[in-house]
């Protein structure tokens, strides 16, 4: 190699090596501090892309959690009101029996009437309260609600109204029903019984929706968990291994500043020539 105080090939190689070193030094520390072997498609076009699919499959599960956990909350507080509603039936029964004995005087009578009356502004009231986010099931202003089920927004799980509104299809006791004599309070054990009837198979469908809600949003919850997993097998970097290239490269670059130093000091060889 030829001396010249114009072209220092030895230094230049050596100025390359080092910002290739510096380079890779700064890839490595990029990893080690966001956790990801693939940040940006410069990294690596393709898998970049097919990660950025999948994070957005996994947004849209998310939505589609949020509406079934809705679904849930509606379900369970209809539930719990038409459970509710149930047992007031249950206790209606006892005082319908009651007032069809012929032989209690009037106050008795009254007095029954009067807790009979009671309880059926009691399931009016629940039925009322049983709302949750805007939306009532029981109380028949809406026919059915629609939830999303997959991450496109074209599949859907129903939830169906029970309408338990008293003088209904379901219970059939009006809310002017009454126990005064004994020939009502027996054409009231008649309604009655259909009622309860009725009642248990509406709160059967709307349990057995509710389990599949519940089985449907679990789904969708550990199928959101393998798509974050599959990407992190795309993405995340492997730590143990950036911190031994990590140390590589920083001995790699300490050396390649030495050695960038003694090629630069070669030019200083001509002066002793010229002594």
């Amino acid at each position: 190699m030829a001396l010249s105080v114009n072209t220092n090939e030895a230094a230049l190689i050596a100025l390359q090596n080092l910002n290739n070193t510096t380079t890779n030094l700064n890839d490595v520390q990029n990893i080690i501090s966001t956790g990801l072997s693939i940040n940006s498609a410069k990294d690596n076009a393709a898998v970049w892309a097919i990660a950025q699919g999948q994070r957005a499959d996994i947004g849209s599960l998310s939505a589609v959690q949020s509406s079934l956990n809705r679904a849930t909350s509606i379900a369970d507080v209809a539930q719990t009101a038409g459970e509710t509603i149930s047992d007031l039936l249950t206790q209606m029964k006892a005082n319908v029996v009651a007032a069809m004995d012929p032989s209690i005087d009037t106050a008795s009578r009254t007095a029954i009437d009067s807790a009979f009356k009671a309880q059926l502004r009691q399931i009016t009231e629940t039925i009322s309260n049983a709302n949750f986010d805007g939306a009532n099931m029981l109380d028949g202003s809406i026919p059915q609600i629609k939830f999303i089920a997959n991450d496109d927004a074209t599949g859907f799980i129903t939830l169906s109204s029970q309408n338990l509104s008293l003088g209904g299809g379901i219970i059939t006791v009006p809310s002017t029903a009454s126990l005064t004599t004994v020939t009502l309070a027996t054409a009231v054990l008649s309604e009655l019984n259909s009622s309860i009837s009725g009642t248990n198979e509406a709160l059967g469908n709307l349990g057995s929706q509710s389990k599949e809600i519940s089985a449907h949003n679990t789904f969708v919850q550990q199928l959101s968990d393998q798509l974050t997993a599959g990407v992190g097998n795309l993405v995340d970097a492997d730590l143990a291994k950036e911190s031994a290239k990590l140390q590589a490269l920083q001995v790699q670059q300490q050396l390649g500043t030495q050695a960038l130093s003694i090629a630069n000091q070669a030019p200083q060889i001509i002066l002793s020539l010229f002594k």
